[in-house]
Protein backbone atom coordinates (compact mmCIF):
# COMPACT_ATOMS: atom_id res chain seq x y z
CA UNK A 1 0.00 0.00 0.00
CA UNK A 2 1.17 3.87 -0.98
CA UNK A 3 2.23 5.45 2.58
CA UNK A 4 1.86 8.73 3.86
CA UNK A 5 4.06 11.64 2.98
CA UNK A 6 4.96 14.21 5.42
CA UNK A 7 6.02 16.58 2.50
CA UNK A 8 3.06 16.42 0.00
CA UNK A 9 0.25 14.71 1.67
CA UNK A 10 -1.73 14.78 -1.59
CA UNK A 11 0.97 12.54 -2.91
CA UNK A 12 1.58 9.57 -1.04
CA UNK A 13 4.47 7.51 -2.07
CA UNK A 14 3.98 3.90 -3.90
CA UNK A 15 4.29 0.55 -2.67
CA UNK A 16 3.38 -2.70 -1.53
CA UNK A 17 2.60 -5.93 -2.89
CA UNK A 18 -0.94 -5.17 -4.44
CA UNK A 19 -0.60 -4.25 -7.87
CA UNK A 20 -3.36 -2.35 -9.82
CA UNK A 21 -2.09 -2.57 -13.57
CA UNK A 22 -2.18 -6.09 -15.47
CA UNK A 23 1.28 -6.85 -14.79
CA UNK A 24 4.54 -5.85 -12.63
CA UNK A 25 6.08 -4.18 -15.73
CA UNK A 26 3.36 -1.81 -16.12
CA UNK A 27 3.00 -1.16 -12.11
CA UNK A 28 6.38 -0.74 -11.94
CA UNK A 29 6.25 2.27 -14.31
CA UNK A 30 3.22 3.33 -13.23
CA UNK A 31 4.74 3.66 -9.63
CA UNK A 32 7.87 5.59 -10.86
CA UNK A 33 4.89 8.29 -12.29
CA UNK A 34 3.69 8.37 -8.56
CA UNK A 35 6.70 8.69 -6.89
CA UNK A 36 8.41 11.60 -8.76
CA UNK A 37 5.46 13.38 -7.85
CA UNK A 38 5.96 12.30 -4.33
CA UNK A 39 9.17 13.82 -4.02
CA UNK A 40 8.53 16.82 -6.86
CA UNK A 41 9.02 20.71 -6.35
CA UNK A 42 5.69 21.51 -7.23
CA UNK A 43 3.39 18.14 -7.29
CA UNK A 44 -0.02 20.34 -7.71
CA UNK A 45 1.34 21.70 -10.87
CA UNK A 46 3.19 18.38 -12.27
CA UNK A 47 6.55 20.02 -11.93
CA UNK A 48 8.80 17.55 -10.76
CA UNK A 49 12.74 19.85 -10.36
CA UNK A 50 14.17 22.94 -12.44
CA UNK A 51 10.79 25.64 -12.16
CA UNK A 52 8.76 23.86 -15.10
CA UNK A 53 10.47 19.99 -15.39
CA UNK A 54 7.13 18.53 -15.88
CA UNK A 55 5.89 14.64 -15.84
CA UNK A 56 3.19 15.39 -17.38
CA UNK A 57 1.70 17.83 -20.17
CA UNK A 58 -1.43 18.89 -17.57
CA UNK A 59 -3.42 16.55 -15.08
CA UNK A 60 -5.52 15.44 -18.22
CA UNK A 61 -2.66 13.86 -19.77
CA UNK A 62 -1.18 12.85 -16.64
CA UNK A 63 -5.02 10.57 -15.62
CA UNK A 64 -5.10 9.11 -18.77
CA UNK A 65 -1.25 8.22 -18.93
CA UNK A 66 -2.76 6.27 -14.78
CA UNK A 67 -5.60 4.73 -17.21
CA UNK A 68 -3.44 3.35 -19.76
CA UNK A 69 -0.49 1.96 -17.62
CA UNK A 70 -3.09 0.64 -15.52
CA UNK A 71 -5.36 -1.32 -17.87
CA UNK A 72 -2.54 -1.82 -21.13
CA UNK A 73 -1.49 -5.21 -21.57
CA UNK A 74 2.14 -6.34 -22.10
CA UNK A 75 2.01 -6.58 -25.70
CA UNK A 76 0.99 -2.77 -26.48
CA UNK A 77 3.38 0.09 -26.66
CA UNK A 78 1.75 3.75 -25.31
CA UNK A 79 3.10 6.61 -27.09
CA UNK A 80 3.93 9.98 -24.83
CA UNK A 81 4.64 13.21 -26.99
CA UNK A 82 5.60 15.90 -24.41
CA UNK A 83 3.82 14.35 -21.20
CA UNK A 84 0.73 13.99 -23.52
CA UNK A 85 -0.72 10.05 -24.15
CA UNK A 86 -1.23 9.95 -28.08
CA UNK A 87 -1.80 6.30 -28.92
CA UNK A 88 -1.57 3.18 -27.41
CA UNK A 89 -0.62 0.40 -30.43
CA UNK A 90 -0.15 -3.32 -30.46
CA UNK A 91 2.89 -4.53 -30.49
CA UNK A 92 4.90 -7.46 -29.16
CA UNK A 93 6.07 -8.67 -25.20
CA UNK A 94 9.53 -7.66 -25.98
CA UNK A 95 8.62 -3.95 -26.92
CA UNK A 96 8.92 -1.05 -24.89
CA UNK A 97 5.39 -0.32 -22.60
CA UNK A 98 5.83 3.32 -23.20
CA UNK A 99 8.24 5.61 -25.61
CA UNK A 100 8.62 9.13 -25.39
CA UNK A 101 9.80 12.42 -26.81
CA UNK A 102 9.33 15.53 -25.05
CA UNK A 103 10.12 19.08 -25.97
CA UNK A 104 11.81 18.57 -29.49
CA UNK A 105 11.57 21.21 -31.53
CA UNK A 106 13.15 22.05 -35.13
CA UNK A 107 16.42 23.70 -35.11
CA UNK A 108 15.35 27.16 -37.02
CA UNK A 109 12.66 27.11 -34.18
CA UNK A 110 14.41 25.72 -31.38
CA UNK A 111 14.63 29.22 -29.01
CA UNK A 112 13.28 30.16 -25.48
CA UNK A 113 10.43 32.50 -26.65
CA UNK A 114 8.90 29.77 -29.03
CA UNK A 115 9.02 27.34 -26.02
CA UNK A 116 7.27 29.63 -24.03
CA UNK A 117 4.58 30.24 -26.54
CA UNK A 118 4.02 26.45 -27.07
CA UNK A 119 3.99 25.56 -23.46
CA UNK A 120 1.38 28.54 -23.48
CA UNK A 121 -0.82 27.02 -25.75
CA UNK A 122 -0.59 23.70 -24.13
CA UNK A 123 1.44 22.23 -27.04
CA UNK A 124 4.40 20.78 -25.57
CA UNK A 125 5.97 20.67 -22.35
CA UNK A 126 9.49 20.29 -21.00
CA UNK A 127 10.85 17.08 -19.61
CA UNK A 128 13.87 17.78 -17.59
CA UNK A 129 16.10 15.33 -17.72
CA UNK A 130 14.72 12.82 -14.84
CA UNK A 131 11.37 14.55 -14.53
CA UNK A 132 9.41 14.11 -17.86
CA UNK A 133 10.63 10.37 -17.57
CA UNK A 134 9.67 9.23 -14.14
CA UNK A 135 13.24 8.57 -13.65
CA UNK A 136 13.89 11.32 -10.71
CA UNK A 137 14.58 9.72 -6.98
CA UNK A 138 14.63 12.91 -5.01
CA UNK A 139 18.13 14.71 -4.21
CA UNK A 140 20.38 11.66 -3.64
CA UNK A 141 21.21 11.40 -7.75
CA UNK A 142 22.30 15.10 -7.12
CA UNK A 143 24.16 14.17 -4.41
CA UNK A 144 25.91 11.44 -5.52
CA UNK A 145 26.98 13.65 -8.77
CA UNK A 146 28.13 16.72 -6.91
CA UNK A 147 29.73 14.53 -4.14
CA UNK A 148 32.21 12.90 -7.54
CA UNK A 149 32.87 16.10 -8.51
CA UNK A 150 34.06 17.78 -5.18
CA UNK A 151 35.73 14.43 -4.77
CA UNK A 152 37.84 14.84 -8.11
CA UNK A 153 38.56 18.67 -7.67
CA UNK A 154 40.00 17.21 -4.22
CA UNK A 155 42.52 14.71 -5.89
CA UNK A 156 43.33 17.27 -9.00
CA UNK A 157 43.99 20.19 -6.17
CA UNK A 158 43.88 19.39 -2.72
CA UNK A 159 45.76 16.50 -2.16
CA UNK A 160 42.56 14.32 -2.33
CA UNK A 161 41.11 16.33 0.65
CA UNK A 162 39.11 19.41 1.35
CA UNK A 163 39.11 19.17 5.08
CA UNK A 164 39.87 23.15 5.79
CA UNK A 165 38.40 24.26 2.39
CA UNK A 166 35.73 26.80 1.95
CA UNK A 167 33.09 25.69 -1.01
CA UNK A 168 30.73 28.80 -2.25
CA UNK A 169 28.06 27.98 -4.40
CA UNK A 170 23.89 29.04 -4.82
CA UNK A 171 20.44 27.51 -5.17
CA UNK A 172 18.93 25.09 -2.93
CA UNK A 173 15.79 24.04 -5.22
CA UNK A 174 15.24 20.67 -6.55
CA UNK A 175 18.84 20.35 -7.88
CA UNK A 176 20.92 22.43 -6.14
CA UNK A 177 19.46 21.80 -2.72
CA UNK A 178 21.87 18.53 -2.96
CA UNK A 179 24.48 20.60 -2.66
CA UNK A 180 25.31 21.66 1.02
CA UNK A 181 25.02 17.41 2.09
CA UNK A 182 27.57 16.82 -0.92
CA UNK A 183 29.81 19.56 0.38
CA UNK A 184 29.72 18.09 3.96
CA UNK A 185 30.18 14.65 2.81
CA UNK A 186 33.16 15.52 1.12
CA UNK A 187 34.61 17.14 4.25
CA UNK A 188 34.00 20.88 2.77
CA UNK A 189 32.77 23.66 4.65
CA UNK A 190 30.53 25.20 1.92
CA UNK A 191 28.48 28.13 2.10
CA UNK A 192 25.07 27.90 -0.14
CA UNK A 193 23.11 30.93 -0.94
CA UNK A 194 19.37 30.97 -1.87
CA UNK A 195 17.19 33.94 -2.29
CA UNK A 196 14.29 32.01 -0.82
CA UNK A 197 13.25 31.57 2.71
CA UNK A 198 11.49 28.30 1.96
CA UNK A 199 14.08 26.77 0.42
CA UNK A 200 16.53 27.02 2.76
CA UNK A 201 14.68 26.68 5.77
CA UNK A 202 13.30 22.91 4.07
CA UNK A 203 17.30 21.91 3.35
CA UNK A 204 17.74 22.64 7.14
CA UNK A 205 14.61 20.70 8.14
CA UNK A 206 15.83 17.18 6.14
CA UNK A 207 19.30 17.87 7.51
CA UNK A 208 21.09 19.03 4.15
CA UNK A 209 22.00 22.28 5.61
CA UNK A 210 23.36 22.28 9.53
CA UNK A 211 22.74 26.49 10.14
CA UNK A 212 21.71 28.88 8.27
CA UNK A 213 23.35 32.28 8.99
CA UNK A 214 21.10 35.28 9.82
CA UNK A 215 23.64 37.45 7.44
CA UNK A 216 26.79 37.33 5.19
CA UNK A 217 29.32 38.45 8.37
CA UNK A 218 27.68 35.59 10.23
CA UNK A 219 27.88 33.25 7.58
CA UNK A 220 31.79 34.08 6.80
CA UNK A 221 32.30 33.70 10.39
CA UNK A 222 31.02 30.63 10.83
CA UNK A 223 32.61 29.29 7.54
CA UNK A 224 35.91 30.81 8.56
CA UNK A 225 35.58 28.80 12.41
CA UNK A 226 34.89 25.67 10.12
CA UNK A 227 38.24 26.09 8.13
CA UNK A 228 40.23 26.31 10.99
CA UNK A 229 38.88 23.56 12.43
CA UNK A 230 39.34 21.78 9.12
CA UNK A 231 35.59 20.70 10.36
CA UNK A 232 33.36 19.34 7.57
CA UNK A 233 29.77 21.74 7.69
CA UNK A 234 27.04 23.36 5.50
CA UNK A 235 25.97 26.90 6.00
CA UNK A 236 22.96 28.51 4.33
CA UNK A 237 22.26 32.12 3.91
CA UNK A 238 19.20 33.64 2.27
CA UNK A 239 20.52 36.29 -0.19
CA UNK A 240 20.55 36.55 -4.04
CA UNK A 241 24.09 35.20 -5.19
CA UNK A 242 24.43 38.57 -7.59
CA UNK A 243 24.64 40.45 -4.99
CA UNK A 244 26.80 38.28 -2.32
CA UNK A 245 29.44 36.93 -4.64
CA UNK A 246 30.22 40.45 -5.74
CA UNK A 247 30.62 41.49 -2.33
CA UNK A 248 32.89 38.67 -0.80
CA UNK A 249 34.90 39.20 -3.69
CA UNK A 250 34.78 42.95 -2.65
CA UNK A 251 35.94 42.34 0.69
CA UNK A 252 38.65 40.03 -0.65
CA UNK A 253 38.26 36.88 0.59
CA UNK A 254 38.96 33.39 -2.25
CA UNK A 255 36.91 30.56 -1.52
CA UNK A 256 38.70 27.70 -2.38
CA UNK A 257 36.10 26.33 -4.79
CA UNK A 258 32.98 28.46 -6.60
CA UNK A 259 30.22 26.91 -8.28
CA UNK A 260 26.60 27.94 -9.03
CA UNK A 261 23.03 25.47 -9.24
CA UNK A 262 20.74 28.33 -9.02
CA UNK A 263 18.25 27.70 -11.99
CA UNK A 264 20.30 30.24 -14.68
CA UNK A 265 19.12 28.09 -17.36
CA UNK A 266 15.69 29.86 -17.00
CA UNK A 267 15.90 33.61 -17.01
CA UNK A 268 11.99 33.95 -16.56
CA UNK A 269 10.29 30.54 -14.39
CA UNK A 270 14.31 30.05 -12.51
CA UNK A 271 16.43 32.72 -12.13
CA UNK A 272 15.66 35.70 -9.79
CA UNK A 273 17.59 39.00 -10.73
CA UNK A 274 18.93 41.22 -8.03
CA UNK A 275 16.78 44.27 -6.84
CA UNK A 276 13.44 42.15 -7.01
CA UNK A 277 11.62 40.45 -4.50
CA UNK A 278 9.98 37.04 -5.50
CA UNK A 279 6.40 38.42 -5.14
CA UNK A 280 7.50 40.89 -7.65
CA UNK A 281 9.14 38.37 -10.27
CA UNK A 282 6.05 36.06 -10.12
CA UNK A 283 3.78 38.73 -11.10
CA UNK A 284 6.48 39.95 -14.00
CA UNK A 285 6.22 36.36 -15.06
CA UNK A 286 2.64 36.96 -16.42
CA UNK A 287 3.24 40.47 -17.04
CA UNK A 288 6.47 41.14 -18.37
CA UNK A 289 8.26 38.03 -19.15
CA UNK A 290 10.41 40.05 -21.46
CA UNK A 291 11.62 42.75 -18.95
CA UNK A 292 12.19 39.91 -16.45
CA UNK A 293 14.24 38.03 -18.94
CA UNK A 294 16.53 41.17 -19.39
CA UNK A 295 16.99 41.55 -15.68
CA UNK A 296 17.62 38.08 -14.94
CA UNK A 297 20.65 38.28 -17.82
CA UNK A 298 22.30 41.78 -16.90
CA UNK A 299 22.38 39.70 -12.66
CA UNK A 300 23.71 37.08 -14.35
CA UNK A 301 26.56 39.10 -15.56
CA UNK A 302 27.47 40.26 -12.20
CA UNK A 303 27.09 36.93 -10.82
CA UNK A 304 29.51 35.44 -13.34
CA UNK A 305 32.21 38.35 -13.14
CA UNK A 306 32.48 37.82 -9.80
CA UNK A 307 33.04 33.71 -10.26
CA UNK A 308 35.58 34.86 -12.77
CA UNK A 309 37.34 37.30 -10.20
CA UNK A 310 37.47 34.57 -7.62
CA UNK A 311 38.66 32.22 -10.55
CA UNK A 312 41.79 34.67 -10.94
CA UNK A 313 42.66 35.01 -7.73
CA UNK A 314 43.29 31.15 -7.68
CA UNK A 315 39.96 29.76 -7.02
CA UNK A 316 38.35 26.59 -8.34
CA UNK A 317 35.98 27.65 -10.22
CA UNK A 318 33.38 25.62 -12.68
CA UNK A 319 29.99 25.54 -14.33
CA UNK A 320 27.25 23.04 -12.31
CA UNK A 321 25.28 22.59 -15.91
CA UNK A 322 22.84 25.04 -15.65
CA UNK A 323 23.99 27.24 -18.42
CA UNK A 324 24.91 30.47 -16.58
CA UNK A 325 28.47 30.95 -18.23
CA UNK A 326 25.74 31.06 -21.61
CA UNK A 327 23.64 33.62 -20.56
CA UNK A 328 26.53 35.61 -19.03
CA UNK A 329 28.47 35.93 -22.59
CA UNK A 330 24.90 36.56 -24.37
CA UNK A 331 25.19 39.77 -21.31
CA UNK A 332 28.60 40.63 -22.86
CA UNK A 333 30.96 38.59 -20.27
CA UNK A 334 33.20 37.90 -23.24
CA UNK A 335 35.22 35.67 -20.79
CA UNK A 336 32.41 33.63 -19.87
CA UNK A 337 33.99 29.87 -20.99
CA UNK A 338 37.19 30.54 -19.27
CA UNK A 339 35.05 29.33 -16.25
CA UNK A 340 35.17 25.10 -16.95
CA UNK A 341 32.00 22.85 -17.33
CA UNK A 342 31.98 19.98 -14.81
CA UNK A 343 32.07 17.15 -17.47
CA UNK A 344 34.70 18.48 -19.10
CA UNK A 345 36.96 19.65 -15.89
CA UNK A 346 36.20 16.43 -14.06
CA UNK A 347 34.55 13.10 -15.33
CA UNK A 348 35.45 12.74 -18.98
CA UNK A 349 37.96 10.39 -18.57
CA UNK A 350 35.17 8.22 -16.18
CA UNK A 351 32.65 8.58 -18.81
CA UNK A 352 34.95 8.12 -21.68
CA UNK A 353 34.77 4.39 -20.28
CA UNK A 354 31.16 4.45 -20.04
CA UNK A 355 31.01 4.95 -16.12
CA UNK A 356 27.93 7.09 -15.20
CA UNK A 357 25.50 7.70 -12.63
CA UNK A 358 23.17 4.12 -12.81
CA UNK A 359 20.17 3.94 -10.30
CA UNK A 360 17.77 1.35 -8.86
CA UNK A 361 14.58 2.09 -7.01
CA UNK A 362 12.51 -0.36 -4.70
CA UNK A 363 9.14 -0.99 -5.99
CA UNK A 364 8.21 -2.74 -3.02
CA UNK A 365 8.75 0.92 -0.99
CA UNK A 366 10.66 -1.54 1.53
CA UNK A 367 13.84 0.53 2.60
CA UNK A 368 15.72 -3.51 3.07
CA UNK A 369 15.58 -4.05 -0.70
CA UNK A 370 17.81 -1.21 -1.14
CA UNK A 371 20.17 -2.42 1.81
CA UNK A 372 20.36 -5.99 0.42
CA UNK A 373 21.19 -4.85 -3.08
CA UNK A 374 24.61 -2.45 -1.08
CA UNK A 375 25.26 -5.74 0.13
CA UNK A 376 25.75 -7.59 -2.79
CA UNK A 377 27.02 -4.05 -4.84
CA UNK A 378 29.66 -4.09 -2.05
CA UNK A 379 30.22 -8.44 -2.29
CA UNK A 380 30.67 -8.20 -6.45
CA UNK A 381 32.87 -4.96 -6.61
CA UNK A 382 35.11 -4.91 -4.00
CA UNK A 383 37.76 -3.56 -5.49
CA UNK A 384 35.76 0.14 -7.18
CA UNK A 385 36.58 2.52 -4.98
CA UNK A 386 34.59 4.78 -6.08
CA UNK A 387 31.47 2.61 -5.79
CA UNK A 388 32.36 1.17 -2.14
CA UNK A 389 33.04 4.66 -0.80
CA UNK A 390 30.02 6.13 -1.82
CA UNK A 391 27.73 3.25 -0.46
CA UNK A 392 29.19 3.19 2.84
CA UNK A 393 28.71 7.25 2.11
CA UNK A 394 25.05 7.15 1.11
CA UNK A 395 23.96 4.65 4.05
CA UNK A 396 25.37 7.13 6.27
CA UNK A 397 24.10 10.42 5.36
CA UNK A 398 21.41 10.02 2.76
CA UNK A 399 17.88 10.04 3.35
CA UNK A 400 15.48 8.32 0.85
CA UNK A 401 12.91 10.54 -0.57
CA UNK A 402 9.86 8.23 -2.09
CA UNK A 403 10.50 4.61 -3.10
CA UNK A 404 13.77 4.13 -1.28
CA UNK A 405 16.56 4.34 -4.21
CA UNK A 406 20.23 4.19 -4.95
CA UNK A 407 22.80 5.44 -7.42
CA UNK A 408 26.26 4.31 -7.96
CA UNK A 409 28.69 5.44 -11.18
CA UNK A 410 29.01 1.62 -12.70
CA UNK A 411 30.06 1.04 -16.34
CA UNK A 412 30.15 -0.95 -19.20
CA UNK A 413 29.12 -4.76 -18.13
CA UNK A 414 29.24 -3.81 -14.40
CA UNK A 415 25.33 -2.97 -14.56
CA UNK A 416 24.40 -5.32 -16.48
CA UNK A 417 26.07 -7.85 -13.57
CA UNK A 418 24.32 -6.49 -10.68
CA UNK A 419 20.85 -5.79 -12.39
CA UNK A 420 21.13 -9.84 -13.29
CA UNK A 421 21.93 -10.48 -9.86
CA UNK A 422 19.34 -8.45 -8.40
CA UNK A 423 16.80 -10.04 -10.88
CA UNK A 424 17.80 -13.25 -9.78
CA UNK A 425 16.68 -11.90 -5.80
CA UNK A 426 13.65 -11.28 -7.18
CA UNK A 427 12.90 -14.48 -8.80
CA UNK A 428 14.31 -15.95 -5.50
CA UNK A 429 12.16 -14.48 -3.39
CA UNK A 430 15.05 -12.22 -1.35
CA UNK A 431 13.73 -9.22 -2.06
CA UNK A 432 10.16 -7.68 -1.43
CA UNK A 433 9.13 -6.77 -4.80
CA UNK A 434 10.56 -5.92 -8.23
CA UNK A 435 13.22 -3.51 -8.84
CA UNK A 436 13.54 -0.44 -11.73
CA UNK A 437 17.12 0.18 -13.15
CA UNK A 438 17.56 3.43 -14.74
CA UNK A 439 20.18 6.16 -15.28
CA UNK A 440 21.12 9.87 -15.28
CA UNK A 441 20.65 11.28 -18.83
CA UNK A 442 24.06 12.98 -18.32
CA UNK A 443 25.39 9.66 -19.45
CA UNK A 444 27.96 8.55 -21.86
CA UNK A 445 26.10 8.11 -25.17
CA UNK A 446 23.04 9.41 -23.99
CA UNK A 447 23.32 13.39 -24.21
CA UNK A 448 23.94 15.76 -26.74
CA UNK A 449 25.00 19.29 -24.69
CA UNK A 450 27.34 21.45 -26.14
CA UNK A 451 27.69 23.25 -23.25
CA UNK A 452 27.57 20.79 -20.39
CA UNK A 453 28.41 16.88 -21.41
CA UNK A 454 29.78 17.40 -24.81
CA UNK A 455 31.65 20.69 -24.46
CA UNK A 456 34.99 20.81 -26.18
CA UNK A 457 35.15 17.17 -27.20
CA UNK A 458 38.00 15.93 -28.59
CA UNK A 459 37.16 15.82 -32.19
CA UNK A 460 35.11 18.92 -31.88
CA UNK A 461 31.62 16.82 -32.23
CA UNK A 462 30.15 18.85 -29.66
CA UNK A 463 27.19 19.62 -30.85
CA UNK A 464 26.30 16.10 -32.89
CA UNK A 465 23.04 14.87 -31.50
CA UNK A 466 22.75 11.50 -33.49
CA UNK A 467 24.24 9.86 -30.19
CA UNK A 468 21.60 9.88 -28.45
CA UNK A 469 18.94 9.54 -30.87
CA UNK A 470 20.87 6.48 -31.49
CA UNK A 471 20.74 5.27 -28.23
CA UNK A 472 17.06 5.54 -27.80
CA UNK A 473 16.07 3.58 -31.10
CA UNK A 474 19.33 0.63 -29.85
CA UNK A 475 17.26 0.43 -27.03
CA UNK A 476 13.87 0.09 -28.35
CA UNK A 477 15.78 -2.76 -30.01
CA UNK A 478 17.18 -4.06 -26.89
CA UNK A 479 13.90 -4.77 -25.12
CA UNK A 480 13.81 -2.21 -22.59
CA UNK A 481 10.28 -0.91 -20.77
CA UNK A 482 10.50 2.93 -21.35
CA UNK A 483 12.30 4.59 -23.88
CA UNK A 484 12.13 8.58 -24.61
CA UNK A 485 14.16 11.22 -26.11
CA UNK A 486 14.27 15.14 -24.33
CA UNK A 487 15.22 18.68 -25.78
CA UNK A 488 15.67 21.19 -24.17
CA UNK A 489 17.79 21.56 -21.17
CA UNK A 490 18.20 25.35 -20.44
CA UNK A 491 15.64 28.13 -22.11
CA UNK A 492 13.73 25.22 -22.71
CA UNK A 493 14.91 24.74 -26.08
CA UNK A 494 17.76 24.10 -28.70
CA UNK A 495 20.70 23.65 -26.00
CA UNK A 496 20.42 19.95 -25.79
CA UNK A 497 19.25 16.27 -26.98
CA UNK A 498 19.28 13.11 -24.79
CA UNK A 499 17.94 10.00 -24.42
CA UNK A 500 16.64 7.70 -21.30
CA UNK A 501 15.98 4.47 -20.02
CA UNK A 502 13.85 2.18 -17.51
CA UNK A 503 14.13 -1.68 -17.33
CA UNK A 504 11.99 -3.39 -14.68
CA UNK A 505 13.81 -6.50 -13.02
CA UNK A 506 10.31 -8.49 -12.32
CA UNK A 507 12.75 -11.89 -11.67
CA UNK A 508 11.61 -13.35 -14.84
CA UNK A 509 13.53 -14.90 -17.69
CA UNK A 510 12.34 -12.01 -19.75
CA UNK A 511 13.25 -9.42 -17.40
CA UNK A 512 16.80 -11.16 -17.80
CA UNK A 513 16.73 -10.65 -21.13
CA UNK A 514 14.92 -7.19 -21.26
CA UNK A 515 17.98 -6.28 -18.52
CA UNK A 516 20.95 -7.92 -20.68
CA UNK A 517 19.94 -6.41 -23.53
CA UNK A 518 19.32 -2.79 -23.00
CA UNK A 519 21.88 -1.93 -20.04
CA UNK A 520 24.88 -3.87 -21.91
CA UNK A 521 23.92 -2.09 -25.47
CA UNK A 522 23.32 1.28 -23.87
CA UNK A 523 26.74 1.35 -22.25
CA UNK A 524 28.48 -0.03 -25.39
CA UNK A 525 27.04 2.67 -27.77
CA UNK A 526 28.66 4.92 -24.91
CA UNK A 527 32.09 3.66 -25.15
CA UNK A 528 31.92 3.96 -28.57
CA UNK A 529 30.81 7.26 -29.11
CA UNK A 530 34.42 8.46 -26.73
CA UNK A 531 35.98 6.16 -29.28
CA UNK A 532 34.48 7.71 -31.86
CA UNK A 533 35.62 11.29 -30.70
CA UNK A 534 39.65 9.18 -30.15
CA UNK A 535 39.81 8.79 -26.35
CA UNK A 536 42.38 6.56 -25.34
CA UNK A 537 40.35 5.42 -22.39
CA UNK A 538 37.30 4.41 -24.74
CA UNK A 539 39.77 2.33 -26.99
CA UNK A 540 41.24 0.62 -23.67
CA UNK A 541 37.38 -0.36 -22.74
CA UNK A 542 36.47 -1.48 -26.26
CA UNK A 543 39.72 -4.12 -26.06
CA UNK A 544 39.26 -5.02 -22.64
CA UNK A 545 35.51 -5.85 -23.08
CA UNK A 546 35.19 -7.15 -26.53
CA UNK A 547 33.03 -4.69 -27.45
CA UNK A 548 32.05 -4.48 -31.16
CA UNK A 549 33.40 -1.22 -32.36
CA UNK A 550 33.70 -0.61 -35.97
CA UNK A 551 37.49 1.19 -36.05
CA UNK A 552 38.17 3.05 -39.12
CA UNK A 553 40.62 4.95 -37.78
Amino acid sequence: MPTSNPRHPRFPIPGGNEIRARGWRQEALLRLLENVLSVGEDPDNLVVYAALGKAARNWASHDAIVHALKTMDEDQTLIIQSGKPIGLVKTHAKAPLVIMANCNIVGQWAKAEVFYELERKGLICWGGLTAGAWQYIGSQGVIQGTYEIFMRIAENRFDGDLAGRFVLTAGLGGMGGAQPLAGRMAGAAILCVDIDPERAAMRKEIGYLEEIAPDLDAALEMIAAAVREKRATSIGLVGNAADIYPEIARRGITPDIVTDQTSAHDLVYGYVPKAYSLEQVREMRKSNPAELMAASRASIVDHVRAMLAFQERGAEVFDNGNLIRTHAKDGGVENAFDIRIFTEAYLRPLFARAIGPFRWMAQSGDPEDIRKIDDRLLQMFPDNRIVTNWIQLARRHVPFEGLPSRIAWLGHGERTELALAVNDMVQKGELAGPITFSRDHLDAGAMAHPNIMTERMQDGSDAIADWPILDAMLLCSSMADLVVVHSGGGGYAGYMTSAGVTVVADGTAAGSERLSHALTNDTALGVMRYADAGYEESRDEIARRSIGYIDLA
